[in-house]
């Protein structure tokens, strides 16, 4: 499912003296079958453009496009529920959105008002569990006795079950311990190589994105001011002035260069780079 912005711009209170112009003149393309992240300090827009991509809002200039959908200001969506279907949006603490008394109907109603036959909805709940890590006894369980991580990824599987093209996550990590962020690593890269989902990234977790991005864009003010693959990017000059910090990995490479000559690969993550670093001084 290919998602194109075109020169697009979104203003709040566009009609008012408090007006705020939120995105300026965006023209990106996310990939499709990848992981796109999207960085940048608070304020920066990340979160109107998802909104955007979702049909929450309308873009106050410009198109997306995304398939066969044209969204555009003025312009009415036909078939709207058809473009949500294909585009899960899993919001920051989503857990705290849980609101059935059952994990069974949690996760099955995003399948009933898609008009998923009720013969599907338990096997799809149950894989869906699955995919996050969780066993069919937890269909029976009440989301409200679980821990914050359980009932994170009892939030996820409920997007999961009724399976769209492209998933979006805005600040998936926060609040994880580190077991649980490796867990969703996981299940990232598993949605991506094995079910070829369209993955967005809004964080600010760069360690994460180093690991897991095939493309990143980075917004300053409304505007998209570095994009490219995280080795370009990571090494961009300018990147501490946005308000992007170098990941912990690319750090210790420069380190072990400087301090003790030794030239490491890049890795995407620690564990490689520590396999490195022993046979550098075995």
């Amino acid at each position: 499912m290919e998602i194109e912005f075109e020169n697009v711009s979104y203003t709040y209170n566009y009609k008012t003296p408090l007006r705020k112009v939120a995105l300026r003149d965006i023209d990106l393309i996310f990939k499709t079958g990848k992981i796109n992240c999207l960085l940048g300090k608070s304020g920066s827009g990340k979160t109107t453009l998802i909104e955007l991509i979702n049909a929450l809002l309308e873009p106050t200039k410009g198109k997306i496009t995304i398939d066969e959908f044209t969204l555009k200001k003025g312009v009415k969506i036909k078939n709207i529920n058809d473009l949500r279907f294909n585009i899960g949006l899993i919001f920051q603490f989503p857990e705290e959105q849980i609101f059935c008394n059952t994990v069974y109907k949690e996760i099955t109603f995003g399948m009933r008002y898609f008009n998923y036959k009720k013969d599907d909805l338990y096997n799809r709940a149950k894989q869906s569990l699955a995919m996050v890590g969780l066993g069919e006894e937890y269909l029976k369980r009440d989301p409200y006795t679980l821990s914050r991580g359980e009932m994170r990824k009892v939030a996820i599987a409920s997007v999961l079950a009724y399976n769209p093209k492209v998933l979006i996550f805005d600040e998936p990590t926060v609040g994880l311990d580190d077991i649980a962020k490796t867990n969703f690593i996981k299940l990232l890269k598993t949605l991506k190589e094995k079910f070829n989902k369209t993955i967005i990234l809004v964080t600010h977790d760069v360690d994460m994105v180093y690991e897991v991005a095939d493309y990143i864009y980075v917004l300053q003010s409304g505007e998209v001011v570095i994009q490219g693959d995280k080795y370009k990017v990571f090494n961009h000059k300018l990147l501490n002035e946005y308000g992007i910090r170098t990941p912990k990995v690319l750090n210790f490479i420069h380190m072990a260069k400087k301090l003790k000559g030794i030239k490491l690969m890049q890795r995407d993550n620690i564990n490689d780079l520590i396999k490195d670093v022993y046979r550098n001084v075995k």
